[in-house]
């Protein structure tokens, strides 16, 4: 029998009981009566307490790739950034053309929106979001010209301002990456001519004084790397060395609280230009994910030769990696609102894209997890506590009826 069935038949078994006609009720007679009714108070109160209804809701497919609507300016170089659950895709390159382009999509609704363009158009620059405005910092304005101009995007007003520019005279193969409202744009190379030096500058942002800073450098210095940030730390993983011939495969880490640097577990595979972004723990495990990158000629050469499709997954906690994610067969950008990874296409080589797709990272559930409470709400909010402290109302009702009821039949006599 289900359980509502069961209540409707113990509701009824109550309401016959007592509609039948009723003797003197006295003595043992009443305490019978009264642990009858008792009984049938407790079992209905326990299917009423403890049987919820079920809670409907669409099947969440985790570890799949969906396809969105396409990129309106397919392009390489441009930079992304979530502000308000909005995705904004900024600038890039396309055919020779340096752009400035700005368009922003609606994942609610699956469209995509022409804003206003950038100022200075330009590719390949840092982008970072503080306090719901966008930052662009940097970048190219030609094959060998660069810019350290940094302007600021107000998706509110959709306007552009300018702020103090970077100390980035020239810097390529860079991300930019926020901890406590502070923008960390961190190595890169420092030239587009023979060396191809990186750096292992640490340049700091802070909005609040618009000055730049310098912090601990970072222990070996990388070009073209991927980046995120998970709990105050920035993890930069791969990247490569021009004049070394070099491709990295280090997890390099930096406290941002301590200003200090650390390794993790390297890469399992050395490459360059990861798309690189991280999950929260909210509405899926705590995780980073790698897509993609690719190989360089001579190891570690000026142009890349292969394309490599992979996704790779770094646990901080364990500092432990594993690839059991399904692989995006294209090299795009990636950026994460709400544990929801968004990929955008660029350029793989030959071709332009326009590609956009969403992914639901390994664990992910549309239902955030409860807020830590204090043992008092915890206790309260126990559904065995609620069960218990129900029922014994329920038996006080119960009792204080049956005493009105043989109170009132002994004034009729």
């Amino acid at each position: 029998m289900a359980e509502g069935d069961e209540r409707v038949s113990q509701e009824i078994l109550i309401k016959k009981f007592l509609q039948q006609k009723q003797p003197s009720i006295t003595g043992a007679n009443m305490s019978k009566r009264v642990a009858v009714i008792l009984v049938l108070v407790v079992l209905t109160a326990s299917c009423t307490v403890i049987a919820e209804p079920a809670l409907s809701s669409d099947e969440v497919k985790e570890n799949s790739w969906t396809t969105l609507a396409p990129m309106p300016t397919p392009r390489s170089g441009f930079g992304l950034a979530v502000v308000d659950e909005k995705i904004f895709v900024i600038g890039g390159y396309k055919n020779g053309e340096y752009l400035g382009t700005t368009e922003l999509y609606n994942p609610e609704t699956d469209t995509w929106i022409n804003k206003t363009a950038m100022p200075t158009p330009r590719s390949g620059f840092a982008i970072a979001v503080v306090q719901n405005k966008i930052h662009v910092i940097g970048g190219f304005t030609g094959v060998t010209s660069s810019t350290n101009v940094h302007e600021v995007y107000d998706p509110v007003t959709d306007t552009w301002t300018s702020r103090e520019n970077s100390p980035l005279a020239y810097r390529s193969g860079i991300t930019a990456n926020v901890v406590d409202n502070k923008i960390y744009v961190i190595s890169g190379c420092t030239s587009p001519f023979r060396p191809w030096t990186n750096t292992k500058e640490n340049n700091v942002y802070d909005p609040e004084t618009d000055k730049w800073t310098t912090r601990a450098p970072i222990p070996t210095a990388v070009y073209d790397y991927g980046s995120t940030t998970l709990d105050n730390k920035i993890y930069v993983f791969g990247g490569r060395s021009i004049p070394d011939n070099k491709t990295y495969s280090l997890t390099q880490i930096y406290d941002t609280q301590t200003d200090t640097w650390s390794t993790g577990t390297s890469t399992p595979m050395a490459l360059s230009g990861f798309g690189v972004a991280s999950t929260t723990g909210v509405q899926a495990p705590k995780r980073i994910y790698l897509f993609n990158g690719y190989k360089c000629k001579d190891d570690g050469g000026f142009s890349y030769s292969e394309n490599v499709y992979v996704t790779l997954i770094y646990n901080p906690k364990t500092d432990t990696w594993d690839r059991n994610a399904e692989v995006l067969n294209r090299r795009s950008s990636v950026v994460t609102s709400h544990d929801v990874i968004y990929a955008i296409d660029g350029y793989d080589g030959e071709n332009y894209s326009s590609f956009s797709g969403k992914y639901l990272p390994i664990g992910y559930s549309e239902s955030a997890p409860s807020p830590i409470a204090s043992p008092e709400s915890t206790l309260i909010s126990n559904p065995i506590f609620i069960f218990y402290i129900g029922l014994a109302l329920l038996s006080i009702v119960a009792v204080a009826a049956i005493g009105l009821f043989v109170y009132f039949k002994k004034r009729k006599r």
